[in-house]
């Protein structure tokens, strides 16, 4: 046999065998299984979102609740602000107002005490005020001979009995003048007066009793403070003796209580240019003590210098001060003792071993001829010498 030689492939069979490869090769390829990343299983994948929505739902509760303490916390600063912005509008509205009265005070008015003058006010039981004028000189000597101790024994009432007793005065409308220098020498003679930041002047006694109290009280702490004209005759041990008994009450104002006629004609010596807030022409005043003599407790003394400065000054000072106690709980006490007639009335009851706590003459309105007949009253109306000193209050 013959020997046979390898075959070739004819080169027409070429173009057949690569469509061929080309043909399974992407038959093999078709499905992307082989190309296409393994994707991750789909529990997973459910589990790693869960976590990571719980993660963002946790933050946001996180974030949620640091902003509700921040905005409370924001709040509440907020409400403190608003809160202290009130507070100093309605400190600047009181200091307005004050700002505002005090640019409307007259010379009538008090002049508080500056920082300096600031002391602790001494203790007492009763401070008398003796209203008097620059022309009243010689009442004022017939009061010092009669019923109103000196010098040392002036003093010695004071530390012992608690009471004091002063001349009370303002000054003259020109200053310096020899009306308040005749004043300073008599002062430095007895030591007795009780200077009042005030212009003296007849129609303005309404404006004088308001600052003798608002004065008294801001240098005495007393139990009672007392207000009696230059012409009325004190017993000083009955006073003392009658006070005491009124010692534990609040507010009370003791006195000859009255009530009578507003008088609107401008010819009548009391008139008062006011009567018509008073009703109908005949109208009298409310009850009220007579201004001869008068005594208020402590708290009523406070309130007039609390208020002062808007307490109303009527034509006659009795009926301001009983003005300026209408609607409060005080008590009035009408103290016949306190306005006995200086003819027989008083004498009677002095012997009587009962002497009465004020003399004088209602159509007077104080002693007639005071300064000749103080001694005469004395001696018939006054209580013994040691009833004073006796008593124990």
């Amino acid at each position: 046999m013959k020997n046979r030689g390898p075959r070739k492939v004819s080169a027409k069979w070429i173009p057949f065998f690569c469509l061929s490869f080309f043909l399974v090769g992407m038959l093999l390829t078709s499905n992307g299984r082989i190309w296409t990343p393994k994707q991750p299983d789909s529990r997973l994948v459910s589990q790693l979102q869960h976590d990571q929505h719980h993660l963002r739902s946790a933050s946001e509760g996180i974030t949620t609740n640091q902003k509700s303490a921040e905005d409370k916390r924001v709040l509440a600063e907020f409400h403190k602000t608003q809160a202290a912005i009130q507070s100093i509008g309605r400190q600047v509205s009181t200091l307005k107002m004050e700002m505002a009265a005090a640019r409307k005070m007259t010379a009538s008015d008090i002049k508080l005490p500056s920082n300096r003058d600031h002391f602790p006010k001494k203790k007492m039981f009763i401070v008398i005020g003796i209203n008097t004028a620059f022309s009243s000189r010689k009442r004022r000597d017939t009061v010092r001979e009669t019923w109103m101790p000196q010098g040392e024994k002036l003093l010695q009432l004071e530390r012992e009995k608690g009471i004091v007793i002063r001349f009370m005065i303002g000054h003259s409308a020109k200053t310096n003048s020899l009306l308040d220098r005749a004043i300073d020498s008599e002062d430095a003679q007895h030591k007795d007066f009780l200077r009042l930041d005030h212009i003296e002047g007849y129609f303005e006694l309404s404006a004088k009793t308001k600052i003798f109290f608002t004065t008294a009280f801001a240098k005495w702490d007393a139990d009672f403070y007392i207000k009696v004209d230059d012409d009325v005759h004190v017993n000083l041990g009955a006073l003392a003796t009658t006070l005491a008994r009124h010692r534990a009450k609040p507010r009370v104002y003791i006195g000859c209580m009255k009530s009578g006629p507003v008088l609107s004609d401008r010819n009548e010596k009391y008139h008062e240019p006011e009567y018509w807030k008073f009703g109908e022409d005949g109208n009298k005043y409310f009850r009220h003590a007579t201004g001869q003599i008068y005594a208020i407790s402590n708290d009523l003394a406070s309130y007039i210098s609390t208020n002062r400065q808007i307490l109303h000054k009527y034509a006659n000072e009795d009926v301001s001060l009983g003005a300026w106690f209408i609607g409060l709980e005080v008590e009035h006490i009408d103290d016949p003792n306190m306005c006995c007639p200086t003819l027989l009335d008083c004498e009677l009851k002095a012997q009587a071993g009962d002497a009465c706590i004020a003399s004088f003459d209602w159509k007077c309105s104080g002693i007639c001829e005071s300064v000749e007949r103080m001694k005469h009253v004395h001696e018939k109306c006054g209580e013994k010498n040691d009833t004073l000193w006796n008593a124990s209050f």
